[in-house]
């Protein structure tokens, strides 16, 4: 009798996802977030110091990973 019902709570927990489907949707946004920050910090001017490659950009990278965790933690 306790196997039997053993065996169904492990089989339940098989089927049971880590994440929900918003939290996927959640990394999804940010891994974009992180993306365009890179895609900012290529530029396409000649001038390696821009406001937009060394502020705008990181700026952008460290909030998609941040974006990122807080997506990972919500319950």
């Amino acid at each position: 009798m306790a196997q039997k019902k053993s065996a169904s709570t492990q089989q339940e927990a098989k089927s049971e996802l880590v994440f929900t489907k918003k939290n996927y949707q959640l990394l999804l946004i940010s891994i974009a977030i992180v993306v365009i920050g890179f895609i900012l910090m290529m530029g396409t001017t000649g001038d390696i110091y821009d406001f937009r490659r060394t502020l705008l950009a990181p700026l952008v990278v460290l909030f998609g990973f941040a974006f990122g965790i807080y997506a990972i933690l919500k319950k």
